[in-house]
């Protein structure tokens, strides 16, 4: 295409024809009319009205344009969905999203084929992952049947992005069901993705298939929840809890069984119950119990059972492991008064995982406090070590007493802790327990709830509380591991408010602490199989207040395990922790491991090795990093699923301290199919999202799209303009010189210069 332009001086067309005006003017002013003939007078008219016209034609500077339009190349990318979701038979006239989807590109392929003679096609199928796929004569060579066990929409769009790099695409046609189902490291959301495109300018087009509701009618009972404790002491119920979702079988009686592990890799049913559904889409909550019989770490199901015509039966289970505790402590913690002591020895205790404890308030002045079944709490082998706070004897019946003296006498622990309803002020004197306590008590002690404090039965705070000689060597005041650490430490706790005044010591009971010279604070001794503790004082709180939690936490525990004899345990203990017993497929799985000395606190110095045993029986060795006190690690090669172990020995000083082993699961889960509700409108964002010419279309519309983006190309021709100018040339040069030339050689030869 040529056209002709022009560009006057200073823009200005007017400058030019003045300039051009003025000089035809001068014309005017030519050669004399007697000196010339009236053909010389013409002859040298038309030659300065040439150089004139010249001049003018110069200022005006004309441009001859040629201008030429090239087409660009560019791709265009087909991107569509093989992962199992696509089986789901609810497109239209009963075909799966993948027969849809097929009959769609074919449907297209005259236009696909014709837009591949201009442009390149490139097709892609993905799953997890992209695979690049072969088109003749603009059919797509896809595989039978979809068999991709994930749908990374975000991700696929990314590959593809990267593998089309420096090239210019026409747009990328995305045909899915929309659902994301991926695992990490490929679950980058579809949104991100989209986001990039419309940075890039790429238009991002998108077709989705199947409906909202997924499954449509299709029946399936799945297990939603799964609520148990991690651990549970032997011969203790562990309660199970859980939620069923039930679709498609309203009014159907649905089996709910409970699986124990009672032999490595066998299931035995311990428990069972049937549901039944109103309505569809209800989920059900169900609860079982068992009551393990032996110690241990076990496998635990929750089963919902199959039933005829489901889809997908890998949601009918959940599974996890539970740790049956052998020799776990029960303790019977009974108070009185609402004091802060026994909430700051509640709480040291309960942070011990093999020690629990059952707290129950009692008020002696009203019998409602009582619970139902206190007089059961007291047979022998219910608890191994009570503690009674503050609370006066009139709480109690004198058979309950007389079972608590019995159950000592079988081998369980006692301590009485001081306030003003204990030992002596709390009639402790006239009942069952005066033979049993290692301190002596007269009834003329009687202190009743509303009488006034005597200054004769409680000593007077501060109190530094030291261990004796004989204390200093007894398991439950050793508070460090040396002699010398451990009387610091002592020396360094704040004293306690107050105490109660011992007068008589039982014979045989021996001071482990006292606060001087004939005021001693925690008297011990044995009764029968059991032990017993005094203990005068009621704030060690202030212990824990003043910055000493450690101690506080050993003291307590150290004076639980001596009552229920668990003191002679020298070696050491080895844990592992896990935040959680399942995982997903490719999740990590992070845990924590130490070992701790018999009194429980963590050996520092102690040095592990850890190793995974995967399903398929190989093992993998797991590197540890000190982290706060503990070792910590990691395992990623999760992608199997079935049953794992985390094992870890550790030794102190070149002596082994034991082992540890804790097992945790991969479930198996059909990504695809568990939940396979198409997501129309993450396909309808996406397209919003990317912007410019993306939008989201019907399947039936493909054709026409691929024909508008075979026809509709003004985007991509690059327009090239040759310019040609005369003006400027010495062709144009010369012929003004020239015209000038002769007029001057005319005049001169005719003798008008």
């Amino acid at each position: 295409m040529f056209r002709l332009s022009f560009y006057p001086i200073y823009d200005s067309y007017l400058l030019t024809a003045l300039v051009a005006l003025l000089l035809i003017g001068l014309l005017w002013f030519g050669p004399s009319r007697q000196r010339t003939a009236r053909g010389q007078r013409a002859l040298l008219t038309l030659l300065r009205l040439g150089a004139i016209l010249l001049a003018a034609l110069a200022m005006l500077r004309p441009t001859l344009i040629y201008t030429r339009a090239t087409m660009q190349a560019a791709t265009l990318v087909v991107l569509a969905d093989q992962s199992r979701s696509m089986t789901v038979p609810d497109a239209v006239g009963e075909k799966t999203r993948w027969e849809a989807m097929r009959e769609s590109l074919s449907d297209a392929a005259v236009q696909l084929d014709a837009l591949s003679e201009k442009f390149e096609l490139k097709a892609y199928a993905f799953d997890d992952a992209v695979h690049e796929v072969n088109v003749e004569g603009g059919r797509l060579s896809l595989p039978q049947r979809p068999e991709g066990q994930q749908t990374a929409i975000g991700a696929s769009l990314e590959d593809v992005l990267r593998r089309e790099a420096g090239k210019r695409l026409l747009g990328v046609v995305l045909l899915s069901d929309g659902a994301q189902q991926a695992y990490a490291p490929r679950d980058l959301a579809p949104q991100a993705a989209a986001v990039r495109m419309k940075h890039l300018g790429y238009p991002l087009f998108t077709l989705p298939f199947g409906q909202s509701r997924g499954l449509g009618d299709a029946r399936d009972v799945a297990v939603k929840d799964l609520i148990v404790n991690p651990s549970v002491f032997v011969k203790n119920e562990l309660s199970v809890g859980g939620q069923i979702r039930v679709d498609g079988y309203a009014g159907a009686e649905i089996p709910v069984r409970l699986l124990f592990e009672t032999a490595p890799g066998k299931m035995e049913v311990v428990a069972e119950r049937t549901l039944k559904a109103d309505a569809d889409g209800q989920l059900l909550p169900v609860r079982l119990g068992y009551v393990p019989q032996v110690p241990g770490e076990f496998k635990l199901t929750l089963e919902a059972v199959p039933q005829s015509g489901e889809l997908v039966s890998t949601n009918n289970e959940l599974s996890t492991f539970v740790n049956v505790l052998k020799g776990g402590l029960n303790v019977l913690y009974l108070e009185g008064a609402l004091r802060v002591e026994q909430k700051f020895i509640r709480r040291a205790l309960d942070s011990s995982p093999d020690i629990k404890v059952d707290y129950v308030r009692l008020d002696a002045r009203d019998a409602k406090s009582r619970p139902a079944d206190l007089a059961e709490r007291f047979a022998p082998g219910k608890y191994d070590v009570y503690v009674i706070g503050d609370l006066d004897s009139s709480a109690f019946t004198e058979k309950e007493l007389a079972d608590l003296v019995q159950a000592v006498d079988r081998g369980a622990g006692l301590i009485m802790l001081g306030g003003f309803q204990t030992f002596g002020p709390g009639a402790y004197g006239d009942t069952p327990l005066a033979k049993l306590l290692p301190v002596g008590m007269d009834r003329l002690e009687r202190q009743r709830p509303d009488d006034p404090v005597r200054d004769d039965l409680h000593w007077p705070g501060p109190l530094k509380m030291n261990p004796t000689p004989l204390g200093m060597m007894h398991f439950v005041t050793t508070l460090a591991d040396s002699r010398r650490e451990n009387s610091s430490l002592w020396s360094k706790l704040p004293p306690l408010e107050g105490a109660n005044r011992f007068h008589d010591l039982a014979p045989g009971a021996i001071v482990l602490a006292e606060a001087g010279e004939d005021k001693p604070l925690l008297v011990a001794h044995n009764y029968g199989g059991g032990r017993v503790l005094a203990f005068a004082g009621d704030s060690t709180w202030r212990w824990q207040m003043r910055g000493q939690e450690a101690a506080h936490k050993r003291f307590w525990r150290q004076v639980v395990l001596w009552l229920a004899r668990k003191d002679q345990t020298r070696e050491g203990r080895v844990w592992i922790n896990l935040s959680q017993r399942r995982f997903a497929p490719m999740q990590r799985v992070e845990f924590s491991t130490g070992a701790n000395s018999p009194t429980g606190n963590p050996i520092l110095d102690a040095e592990f090795a850890a190793e995974a045993s995967l399903p398929d029986g190989s093992r993998r060795s797991i590197a540890l990093v000190r982290e706060n006190g503990r070792m910590t690690g990691s395992l990623r090669e999760t992608g199997a699923a079935g049953d794992y172990a985390i094992e870890v020995a550790a030794s102190h000083k070149e002596q082994p301290l034991g082992s540890a082993r804790a097992r945790f699961l991969v479930f198996r889960q059909d990504l695809e199919l568990d939940n396979a509700s198409a997501d129309a409108d993450t396909m309808k964002s996406i397209a919003r999202i990317a912007g410019g010419k993306s939008r989201s279309l019907a399947p039936e519309q493909l054709p026409k799209l691929i024909r508008g983006l075979t026809e509709d190309t003004a985007d991509l021709e690059v327009r090239q303009e040759t310019k040609k100018t005369f003006w400027d040339t010495w062709t144009f040069f010369l012929t003004l010189v020239g015209l000038l030339g002769i007029e001057w050689y005319l005049r001169k030869r005719w003798g008008l210069v």
